[in-house]
């Protein structure tokens, strides 16, 4: 019985074959036969019959993503350059798009609002310490639509103080908005700082080895063992209080004051770099051994020629990905040393300055925390979620794995596909549009 079950199945296997050498005639994707190995799933995955792997023909577009760099995505990314493959994959990380379209929102209101420098804002008010009447009891003046539970109609109204009042009568949108400000300029110059000093650290140590990539090495251990807040909270004390010990001018003392949302920054990179040089020398120590850098080297290009332009270009992913998450932790170091009282001072507005300076009013106003809190969890989240998306674009080796719906629907597909050959529909004609479930693993999961 196994005799003539075994040679059943040679046949039907030699006839598939012959089907499917004539054009114009397939067999539909994904079926099975049973052979002396066990199920051979024909058309989805590789068969090996005498040895011989034979590829398959048909591959749809969820199981390339699903299996990475698969048959489907290759043809997708045919003739694309590499910005634009990198530009494909994040356009597909919703969490990366929600965060991108956060982040340029709340930096648009903060400077349409607030303005930027000498040149002023939209917003009413342009200074965020000057003091009004109490309005509305202090409280927000904003009120939501109705179809959002307000009672302000078709639309939001701001009303003159959306965010409420302080204590002494101060604009406390005026004062988020600017706190926003500061918080993302502290972000961008730490990322310029860290940029230049963890790019160059790793990339002479991956790149030299011996005894400077000892020497860049065990300079980065020391840094990054030196405790973040402990350090900026020594570095923002003595700047409120050295100069005076030192008994310098006036105009000097306030320009030190004036400036010191950008001396944080410029603290912060200094102490935050160790990561991203960690990371760029093991990633330079990869590249160096790469053909096309021994190439460069053979056709008498420079060191710095070859870091430049052909090294550090392989590399943009892991810079621009761990200047993301970096600059995610500024932000977050930034409003915890404003709050303990080491950070930004008045009279220089920041989003943990506020929560510092109202906390006392948490049970009678607590609209002075939500506000600025909310804004500091929408700036990080955008930006780690960018972070994400940008780790997922660069890496190749990341693989979309379809969700479970997927899987269901491509089942149903198929058992709709098997029902029509059964009742005698060919099924070697069009495809039917949607995901399918093709190979030997879901065959077997089906089967069971």
């Amino acid at each position: 019985m196994n005799n003539d079950e075994n040679m059943n199945s040679e046949e039907r296997l030699d006839r598939l074959a012959e089907t499917r050498s004539q054009p114009g005639d397939h067999s539909p994707a994904g079926e099975e036969f049973v052979g002396e190995e066990g199920p051979i799933s024909i058309g989805a995955v590789e068969t090996e019959e005498d040895g011989d792997p034979a590829t398959s023909t048909q591959l749809d577009d969820t199981d390339a993503h699903g299996r990475g760099e698969g048959v489907g995505e290759a043809q997708e990314v045919q003739g694309l350059s590499q910005g634009q493959i990198v530009l494909r994959r994040f356009r597909r990380h919703l969490g990366a798009i929600f965060g991108l379209i956060t982040f340029f929102l709340i930096a648009l209101v903060s400077l349409l609002s607030m303005g930027l420098g000498p040149i002023n804002g939209l917003w009413r008010n342009q200074d965020p310490n000057k003091y009004f009447d109490p309005v509305n009891g202090g409280e927000p003046t904003l009120q939501f639509p109705s179809w959002l539970g307000g009672s302000a109609g078709g639309w939001f109204k701001l009303g003159p103080f959306p965010f409420g009042q302080d204590e002494l009568g101060a604009d406390n949108f005026a004062q988020v908005m600017q706190g926003v400000q500061t918080s993302l300029m502290v972000m961008l110059v730490m990322g310029i700082i860290v940029l230049i000093i963890g790019v160059t650290i790793g990339a002479l140590a991956g790149y030299y080895r011996g005894w400077v990539d000892n020497l860049l090495m065990r300079l980065t251990d020391t840094v990054i063992t030196l405790p973040v807040i402990v350090v900026g909270a020594v570095l923002g004390k003595l700047v409120y209080t050295l100069p005076a010990k030192l008994n310098a001018p006036d105009k000097v003392i306030n320009a030190i004051q004036d400036y010191m949302p950008v001396e944080l920054a410029i603290a912060l990179g200094l102490i935050l770099w160790p990561s991203m040089a960690r990371l760029l020398r093991a990633e330079f120590l990869s590249l160096r051994e790469r053909e096309f850098v021994d190439s460069a080297r053979v056709s008498g290009a420079s060191n710095f020629r070859i870091i430049t332009k052909h090294m550090l270009p392989n590399a943009m992913g892991i810079i621009i990905v761990n200047i993301t998450l970096l600059m995610s932790t500024a932000v977050v170091l930034e409003t915890a040393l404003s709050y303990l009282g080491f950070g930004i001072q008045s009279p220089n507005i920041s989003l943990g300055k506020l929560i510092s300076t109202n906390q006392g009013a948490f049970a009678t106003r607590p609209w002075l925390f939500w506000w600025p809190g909310l804004f500091i969890i929408l700036i990080a989240l955008s930006i780690n979620f960018i972070g994400d998306g940008l780790r997922d674009a660069f890496d190749p080796r990341t693989k979309r794995i379809p969700s479970q719906a997927k899987m269901d629907r491509a089942f149903a597909q198929r058992a709709r596909l098997q029902g029509a050959g059964a009742a005698g529909v060919p099924t070697g004609g069009p495809q039917v549009d949607g995901p399918s479930t093709t190979g030997a693993t879901r065959s077997g999961k089906e089967k069971r």
